[in-house]
Formats: structure tokens, C-alpha cells, sequence
């Protein structure tokens, strides 16, 4: 494994086009499970106005030969703070790059986005039909109303 964050020091990305995610061989290859990380202080830039926009992203994905190093995913999901675009760029974005580098048998990303203007935007992707032999639970993020 040549990892290029993991026990090393590592800068933020300026950039999600310049952020590196590292990925290690599965260490349960052959078995279906279901791996799901939280970020519920994501944060990005709206394109118009430069204003933040905040949201809790749910990423589930059930690994092939490879799972992502969460250090590497820490950095590029920090990489969006100061990156402008919608919500649906965000979050549709980042599902794709993991599925299209990791290769998964299955992703879906869930991006709960906090209000501006009073309507918050819950944007959702995931790659396919489900397996149906692995549990996928619930994101378990209440309506707007629950969040806080």
C-alpha cells in the first residue's frame, strides 16, 4: 500500500480536483458488508454568492476489492470549504468519484443540506439497485425540523 496520507502529515486540499483519496485492498474481500460514514459538518461554498451552505452527508457503500482510508476522505471532503458549486454538484459529485476510483459493489450518498433562504435541499445518489443480501439500514437523519 502506497498510502499517501495515512500517519503522514497532510495539508488540507485546496481543491476537490486536487485531493487524493487513498484506497487499501478490503481486508474481508469475498464478504458483503456495508461500510457508511457520517459528516455531519460538511461544508461548501454557494457559486453565486460566495455564502457558506452546510449539510450532513451520509456515504453507504458495500466494498468490492478496495475500501477508501477515511483520513483520505476526511481531506477531500474538507477540500468543498471553499469550493463553489450547488448542492447537487456536491453531493452527486462526490458519489460518482468514489464509485468511479473505488469500484464498489454498491454506493449511495445521502447529502442533507441545512437551509438558506428557508428551503433546505436534500440531494440523493447511489449507483444502482442495492444488494439485496447485505442490511442497509436507514440514514437515520430527521426531516429538517429533527436537525439541530
Amino acid at each position: 500500500m502506497d498510502a499517501k496520507h495515512l500517519g503522514k502529515q497532510s495539508a488540507l486540499p485546496a481543491t476537490p480536483e486536487e485531493a487524493e483519496l487513498d484506497y487499501v485492498p478490503n481486508p474481508r474481500a469475498g464478504t458483503r458488508y456495508l461500510v457508511r460514514f457520517a459528516a455531519p459538518e460538511f461544508t461548501s461554498l454557494c457559486p453565486i454568492t460566495g455564502a457558506p451552505d452546510f449539510a450532513h452527508l451520509v456515504i453507504d457503500y458495500v466494498p468490492g476489492e478496495r475500501i477508501v482510508e477515511s483520513k483520505s476522505l476526511k481531506l477531500f471532503l474538507g477540500s468543498f470549504r471553499n469550493h463553489g458549486a450547488f448542492h447537487e454538484d456536491c453531493t452527486v459529485g462526490i458519489g460518482e468519484r468514489l464509485f468511479r476510483e473505488m469500484a464498489p459493489l454498491w454506493l449511495r450518498i445521502g447529502g442533507y443540506w441545512y437551509p438558506r433562504g428557508g428551503i433546505p435541499i436534500d440531494v440523493f445518489w447511489q449507483s444502482g439497485k442495492p444488494p439485496e443480501d447485505v442490511w442497509i439500514p436507514d440514514h437515520g437523519v430527521p426531516g429538517y425540523r429533527g436537525r439541530g
